[in-house]
């Protein structure tokens, strides 16, 4: 059975720094790219940042590039997501998702989810 367990958010201050985490099981997790979404209060859920599988590449939405670091650990089949200089526009539930790379580095199948974890900043 696949599972995606996030953990690691929480409140912090303006400016703080949080390390959101992404257990996962279930499925070879070295070959899934994965990314970051999230979803505020009234909003959309959005694209946050993602890393593939094949080359190892990092991509970020321009409102998070230069703050937060995306990393995987193949070993321990956990995603991680550092945050810093967090604003408070950066409040929201953080999801991570997966998803079956090829070696050609297309995406198919089904997309995996996990529950999320509440990221909230305070000003």
């Amino acid at each position: 059975q696949v599972q995606l367990v996030e953990s690691g958010g929480g409140l912090v201050q303006l400016g703080g720094s949080l390390r959101l985490s992404c257990a996962a099981s279930g499925f070879t997790f070295s070959i899934y790219a994965l990314r970051w979404y999230r979803q505020a209060p009234g909003k959309e859920r959005e694209w946050v940042a993602e890393i593939t599988s094949v080359s190892i590449t990092a991509n970020y939405a321009d409102s998070v590039k230069g703050r937060f670091t995306i990393s995987r650990d193949n070993v321990k089949n956990t995603l991680y997501l550092q945050m810093n200089s967090l604003k408070p526009e950066d409040t929201a539930m953080y999801y991570c998702n997966a998803k079956r790379e090829d070696s050609r580095g297309f995406l198919y199948g089904m997309d995996y989810w996990g529950k999320g974890t509440l990221v909230t900043v305070s000003s």
